[in-house]
């Protein structure tokens, strides 16, 4: 179904613009990633990936791609829910520990470093961004897209 198509392709074109949004924060206002700001890049990225591959797949495997999307969006919520826990007990810090150095030493971060290393701190609190934190805002699309790639996953074909 063409419906199923656009639907993926859209929520891979957002997720990109979240990802383009995130880098625009962080190079002209200065917000600097934490490790789990990057672990929600990857997730982002690994949503659009997914999304765009299903696409152009036939219509079942399309459905399935939808489906995946939906489990990697809801480990999204989970990996921002954390990092929202974190930035409201500030005595948890998650700042240069061991997750960030292993973060640092994927391919990924030596290949594109402003796009993937860790230099922040998860308790550090920038401005909100229209009433919302930035991991707050990540949370609402990681839900978004859970209840969005959930429907075209499991709703009934007519």
């Amino acid at each position: 179904m063409k419906q199923t198509r656009l639907t993926l392709i859209g929520v891979a074109a957002v997720a990109i613009a979240l990802i383009g949004a995130a880098l625009y924060l962080q190079l002209s206002k200065d917000m600097l990633p934490c490790p789990w700001c990057i672990i929600q890049r990857y997730i982002f990225a690994a949503i659009a990936l997914i999304c765009l591959v299903a696409a152009f797949l036939p219509q079942g495997l399309r459905r399935a791609g939808a489906g995946l999307g939906f489990l990697v969006s809801l480990g999204g919520i989970g990996a921002g829910g954390w990092l929202l826990w974190v930035q409201a007990n500030p005595s948890v810090s998650c700042g240069i520990d061991p997750m960030e150095t292993s973060l640092n030493k994927i391919f990924l971060a030596d290949l594109l470093p402003a796009l993937f290393r860790a230099d922040g701190l998860c308790s550090t609190q920038y401005p909100p961004l229209l009433g919302l934190s930035v991991a707050q805002w990540s949370v609402v699309w990681f839900a978004i897209f859970a209840v969005v790639l959930g429907w075209t996953a499991f709703r009934r074909q007519r």
